[in-house]
């Protein structure tokens, strides 16, 4: 910040301190639910209760000071804004995160795993948020992060006892992906900053400029080409943790915590698959397959998706489709995908109201639209709403406001389908998004290009009998494999290369399942072990279950008639794909059975 202008740096504590001041001032409200749960296990809630009245006091402070600093924002210059009001913000941010890592130490011992689990996903949450919105001013996260993340990880021991050992791995790699991405961040709202101030010189620098942003993109695309795997690896094991969870789960007062982290982890998904499908076109690796697609059930699919989020939110979600079958010539799944994100993106700019999913036929086309009832898009922003990584005035004021990426994947899909798309908005009224895709005449029965979503839930899914091998060299992952499995009642052993896999089966291990990753530490190819078990176990079904979105080698294991499913891997997906070589256990089957004959 050293080569910003006072202004510049003033501009950059005014972002930092609205994130600092809104995160502790809404700290206290989402800490009510813990002390109710902390409460209903018995324990003494003296001290939380104390740390809360605290914290209220701190929101009335934290009110005046914003007054306060509003006021001199209007009266004074920024270098004396700076000198006065950069120490205050920065202690603000000290007593913020110990005040967070003090819960932790009052609870900690005192309750179970889940509560502990929750409380830390909590907190890493608030701390990936604050990573992005609270850096403009480095020193002020810094500070933040060091007081609460430190503690807490330091902690570990205690509060999660039986499981500190890889929690606590967890924990510190998470520490050190949210101090780079901090500092990513810091450097983005900097460089930000020393555009604008640089204005007057952009004309004469924008082809460096240009060719900088080109040659960022070719770098972006060739590391998520290449770690896409240990990207995906995370999401995927918090999925089957959740899962694993939820099945095991007796205590109804953890399945609102527990729907809202599945929810939280779908979207972090939903995000990085608009990432990975973003860079996968701009690397020209998404060809569109040119297929009869019935919009109808596209459409009615989204809605089941998030139907449950509108509800929650208190938003009226409606579908409209045409009284005859409106089939288009398109891809399937960039369809999806472009109406998932435009949907996703209405729910979130719309405060109150509903979002309506509609299709009509306009000449030889047909209208795949989502309006909306939400803030609308002023009309000097339409022009860069496509834009990747664009987000408008009133979205840094959103902490689920994504990074810009849902829309542009739209506007790529679009154009590689070569279908036409738009936004009609009212600033204030509401927004239409649209997609124009040509017609189809007829259609033949069973050749419509849709495929139905599995919608997340809770349900606890039919416990199967059987065995499995798990080929993944992740000891995470594999822990969220074997926690998930033995949920199922599926006996389960885990290895993480050929030599460890062969040791279980020379043991006596007979499995009738097998699932392998592709990309070993040991250098070795998941594919080649794959075939390798099989041929050891001809009785055996299995698949390949990879991170990898550009692997010839499991594009030609496609080809070649063997099942390859993708990372993040959902827990019904996978339950399906389970209930193919091992069968119901004999509690389900009697259930089922009675479900029948009622």
């Amino acid at each position: 910040m050293a080569d910003l202008s006072a202004d510049g740096r003033a501009r950059l504590l005014d972002i930092t301190r609205v994130r600092l001041f809104y995160s502790a001032s809404v700290t206290p409200f989402a800490g009510m639910a813990f002390i109710v749960w902390f409460y209903l296990q018995g324990q003494d809630i003296s001290w939380l209760l104390v740390e809360l009245a605290a914290y209220l006091l701190g929101v009335w402070r934290l009110f005046v000071l914003r007054q306060r600093y509003l006021a001199d924002r209007a009266s004074l210059d920024s270098e004396t804004v700076l000198e006065k009001w950069l120490p205050i913000v920065k202690r603000i941010a000290v007593l913020h995160g110990f005040g967070l890592a003090l819960v932790v130490f009052l609870t900690a011992g005192k309750v179970t795993f889940e509560f502990a689990a929750v409380l830390h996903i909590t907190y890493a949450g608030t701390i990936a948020a604050n990573a992005t919105h609270q850096t403009p001013v480095w020193g002020v996260f810094l500070r933040f992060f060091l007081c609460c993340w430190g503690p807490v990880v330091l902690m570990m021991p205690w509060t999660v006892p039986e499981h500190w050992h890889f929690v606590l791995l967890m924990g510190v790699l998470f520490g050190v992906a949210m101090y780079r991405h901090g500092i990513t961040s810091h450097r983005f709202f900097v460089q930000q900053m020393k555009l604008e101030e640089d204005s007057a010189a952009l004309a004469k620098r924008f082809r460096a400029a240009k060719e900088e942003a080109e040659q960022a993109l070719q770098d972006k695309n060739r590391f998520l080409t290449t770690a896409s795997h240990d990207l995906r690896q995370p999401v995927h094991a918090m999925g089957f943790l959740i899962q694993a969870i939820a099945h095991r789960n007796r205590d109804e007062t953890l399945n609102g915590p527990l729907r809202d982290l599945q929810q939280s982890v779908r979207s972090v998904d939903l995000m990085f698959n608009s990432l990975l499908d973003l860079s996968k076109m701009e690397a020209g690796a998404v060809i569109a397959q040119r297929t009869p697609v019935l919009l109808d059930a596209i459409i009615k699919d989204v809605a089941t998706m998030f139907r449950e989020e509108a509800n929650s939110r208190g938003l009226d979600l409606r579908i409209r489709i045409a009284r005859r079958e409106a089939v288009v010539l398109g891809d399937a799944s960039l369809i999806r995908r472009c109406l998932i994100n435009l949907t996703h993106n209405a729910l979130r700019y719309t405060p109150h109201g509903g979002v309506l999913l509609s299709v009509r036929r306009r000449r030889g086309s047909w209208l795949l639209e989502v309006w909306d009832t939400g803030i609308g898009v002023a009309l000097e922003e339409q022009k860069n709403i496509y834009t990747p990584f664009y987000r408008n005035a009133y979205s840094w004021g959103i902490d689920s406001a994504g990074h810009g990426l849902g829309l542009a994947m739209v506007a790529r899909s679009a154009k590689i389908m070569e279908a036409g798309y738009g936004l009609d908005s009212v600033e204030g009224r509401g927004s239409r998004f649209w997609l124009s895709l040509p017609a189809m005449k007829h259609l033949k029965t069973g050749h419509t290009g849709s495929n139905n979503a599995t919608t997340m839930s809770l349900t606890r899914l039919v416990p199967l009998s059987g065995s499995c091998l798990v080929i993944d060299d992740d000891p995470l992952v594999a822990k969220a494999w074997q926690s998930l499995m033995e949920a199922w009642g599926v006996e389960v052993h885990c290895a993480a290369s050929g030599a460890e896999a062969f040791e279980v089966l020379r043991g006596g291990f007979q499995p009738q399942a097998i699932l392998c990753d592709q990309r070993l530490r040991s250098g070795e190819s998941g594919f080649e072990v794959f075939q390798a078990l099989l041929e050891a176990c001809p009785e055996s079904g299995g698949a390949m279950v990879s991170g990898e979105f550009h692997s010839p080698v499991l594009e030609q294991a496609e080809r070649d008639g063997y099942l390859v499913l993708r990372k993040p891997l959902q827990p019904p997906q996978l339950h399906a794909v389970l209930s193919q070589w091992l069968e119901p256990t004999e509690a389900a089957a009697e259930s089922d059975r009675s479900g029948s004959a009622g």
